[in-house]
C-alpha cells in the first residue's frame, strides 16, 4: 500500500505541469513524496521559547545523526541525501530557529547562540550520543558544538562550513567587501535565480512555478534573513581556535566551484583537527547535498564507516 500510494503522489508531483496544482500543493506533495522515499516523518517539539520542526527516521535504537542547514535554508535541504542512511541510523535533520517552520522570534540567531539551542535541542529528545554534519553555517554550528559538548559527538563532517578564514577569499566576500548586493539575500523575484546560479554549478531541476514560488517564499523572509547575516558576521565566532578540541573523526567535504565559501578553507582546518578526512567534490558547488546527493551520501556513509575501524 505504501508503495502504491507513493507512486500515486510521484505521479501527481510530475504532472504539475499539465494536471493543475498550485504551487503550495505541488511542493507539499514533492515533499510528502521525499519523506516517503527518506523513510523520515515530520515532527515538532517545544524547546525553550522556541517551537521547533524536524524530521525523523530510521531505528531509534541505532546511532543517531544530526543534521544542520545553512543559513536562508531548512531541513528539506537533506531529503535526498537522507535516504540511504535511515536504514542504518536514526535520522534527524531541524529546522534552526528563525528558518523553515521554526519559531521566529526577535531574538539572537549567531552561531553561540544557535549552538546551545541545538544542544537543547538533542537534551530535549534524549539524545546522549550522536554524529553531526552540517552545511554552511550549520557546519560552523556543527564546529562549535563538537568543540564544546565532546563527550557527546561520535564523529563531525563538515560540508563547505563556514567560520575560517580561507587563504583565498570567496567570491561572496569579495562582493560584500565592495559593497555589492548579498548574493544569498532576495528581494526581488530576478535575485531568487541570481542566487541559485551562485550556490550551484548544476542546479536542481525545478518546475517555474515552483521557481516562483521559492522566490516570493525567499523574499517574504528578506528583512529576517538580512538580520540573521548581520548577526552572523557582527557576533562572529571564529573556528580556528576551536578545531584542536575536537577529538573525533571529521569530514571535511567541499565543492571545488563553492562561491560562497572558498575550497582554500580545507587548508587551514585540516592540521588543526586530530582526526581529518578529506573530500573535494570536483564541478560542484555550495550545496552538494543537493547539488549532488547520492555521492555525497556515499562519502559520507565511507566516512562513517572508516571511522569505526
Amino acid at each position: 500500500m505504501r508503495k502504491l500510494l507513493l507512486a500515486l503522489t510521484l505521479i501527481l508531483a510530475a504532472a504539475g505541469g499539465t494536471l493543475y496544482l498550485s504551487p503550495s500543493a505541488l511542493l507539499a506533495t514533492a515533499q510528502f513524496a521525499e519523506r516517503q522515499l527518506a523513510g523520515l516523518t515530520h515532527k515538532q517539539v517545544q524547546v525553550g521559547d522556541f517551537n521547533i520542526h524536524y524530521y525523523e527516521g530510521g531505528p531509534k535504537d541505532a546511532e543517531t545523526i544530526l543534521m544542520i542547514h545553512g543559513f536562508g535554508a531548512d531541513k528539506d535541504n537533506w531529503l535526498r541525501f537522507s535516504r540511504p542512511l535511515t536504514a542504518r541510523y536514526h535520522v534527524l535533520a531541524l529546522d534552526l530557529p528563525g528558518f523553515g517552520e521554526s519559531s521566529k522570534p526577535d531574538a539572537s540567531y549567531d552561531v553561540g547562540t544557535q549552538t546551545e539551542r541545538l544542544a537543547a535541542f538533542a537534551k530535549q529528545l534524549g539524545i546522549h550520543k550522536l554524529h553531526l554534519i552540517g552545511n554552511s553555517m550549520g557546519g560552523h554550528i556543527a564546529a562549535l558544538y563538537a568543540a564544546r559538548y565532546p563527550e557527546q559527538v561520535l564523529s563531525v563532517a563538515l560540508l563547505d562550513n563556514a567560520g575560517i578564514t580561507a587563504p583565498q577569499q570567496s567570491e561572496l566576500f569579495k562582493r560584500l567587501e565592495r559593497g555589492e548586493p548579498n548574493p544569498l539575500l532576495v528581494s526581488q523575484p530576478e535575485d531568487f535565480e541570481r542566487m541559485m546560479s551562485f550556490l550551484f554549478v548544476e542546479q536542481p531541476s525545478l518546475p517555474e512555478s515552483l521557481k516562483q514560488h521559492f522566490a516570493r517564499r525567499s523574499i517574504a523572509n528578506h528583512e529576517l534573513n538580512q538580520k540573521i547575516f548581520s548577526q552572523l558576521r557582527e557576533r562572529y565566532i571564529p573556528l580556528e581556535p576551536e578545531l584542536a578540541k575536537i577529538q573525533v573523526p571529521t569530514l571535511l567535504l567541499w565543492g571545488d566551484q563553492d562561491r560562497a565559501l572558498d575550497v582554500s578553507s580545507i587548508e587551514v582546518m585540516k592540521p588543526l583537527l586530530k582526526q581529518p578526512t578529506v573530500v573535494i567534490m570536483k564541478d560542484c558547488g555550495h550545496v552538494p547535498m543537493i547539488e549532488r546527493p547520492e555521492e555525497t551520501a556515499a562519502h559520507y556513509q565511507a566516512f562513517l564507516d572508516s571511522s569505526k575501524s
